[in-house]
């Protein structure tokens, strides 16, 4: 991968390097929400190798992730962008931004990353997520207003797609009626939570916790048929209890507004803001259309 040079900064944006491990995974912390994991030395491996797929719906990701750092004059990380790309639908997502909100460090790596997926006709970026390690799932628009700002002026259009909550837990276990059966959940790793009626499972919620006591509620569903009968409010009661049983000091999840009625949003909202969540930031998500003489652009995902 070639080199391009950072006339602003004088620095130089370059493929990550195995030494640049310590300062990336800096850069990604100081961007790190309440409740959201830290980036560890695994996680960044495993993000490298490919062993943490990016959750695009319907797509599998490619093994040619590209991450690169941008380099101070003493060669340190100042800035860091990972990108992905589809040849066969020219399709590319930018997966990851982080620069300590330096303007100038910001449209530096957009300009690469957009040179580097020049032959891509529709390019996403924070694609919506659960939270983990290496984001929270989409951009924190009002904690992070430079990279905003840097998308917006790079031709990135953005909306927003979810909001990120959290709480903290006590050290002691909640109290809590168990209603669910909880078994292992291999993806994402965590716990399953599971109210049957009979047979039937008529609500699920699946829960996680990090080795540094970050907990995560990745999601939270009651059948549409047993709803308005308090089965949502009994399942997070016990996933709540069952994380601070397990070490959890706090937890976060993220409220997908976008895609859901507004009566169910606000029923939701209603139920979190009742166990003490509150709203952290709004997460959003953008896309960036190349000029129509380079051919159709890709139609967005619904």
């Amino acid at each position: 991968m070639a080199l391009s040079r950072n006339p602003e900064r004088a620095s130089t944006v370059r493929p990550y390097c195995p030494q640049d491990e310590p300062g990336v995974r800096e850069l990604i912390n100081a961007d790190r929400l309440p409740g959201q994991p830290h980036c560890t030395s695994e996680k960044l491996a495993a993000a490298r190798h490919g062993a943490v797929p990016f959750p695009v719906a319907g797509w599998t990701v490619p093994a040619w992730l590209r991450i690169s750092v941008l380099a101070d004059i003493e060669d340190r990380p100042c800035g860091t962008i990972a990108y992905l790309s589809w040849s066969d639908v020219r399709t590319g997502l930018i997966c990851w931004l982080h620069a300590y909100e330096d303007p100038s460090v910001l449209r530096a790596l957009i300009g690469h990353a957009l040179a580097a997926l020049a032959d891509c006709t529709w390019i996403e970026a924070f694609s919506s997520a659960p939270p983990g390690p290496l984001g929270p799932g989409g951009l924190p628009c009002t904690r992070r207003g430079a990279t905003h700002d840097a998308l917006v002026q790079r031709g990135f259009t953005g909306r927003c797609q979810s909001c990120y909550l959290h709480r903290g837990l006590p050290a002691e276990p909640l109290p809590a009626t168990l209603v669910a059966d909880v078994v292992p959940c291999d993806y994402p790793p965590g716990r399953r939570l599971i109210i049957r009626e009979g047979a039937e499972p008529v609500a699920e919620a699946v829960v996680s916790v990090e080795p540094d006591h970050t907990a995560t509620v990745y999601w939270i569903e009651t059948l549409p048929t047993r709803r308005c009968r308090g089965l949502g409010r009994k399942l997070l009661s016990q996933a709540l209890a069952l994380l601070a049983k397990q070490g959890a000091t706090e937890v976060a999840l993220v409220l997908d507004d976008a895609q859901q009625p507004a009566s169910e949003c606000q029923a939701a909202t209603r139920l979190f803001r009742s166990f003490g969540f509150t709203l952290v930031d709004q997460l959003w998500t953008y896309e960036h259309h190349a000029p129509r003489s380079r051919g159709p652009a890709r139609e967005p995902r619904a």
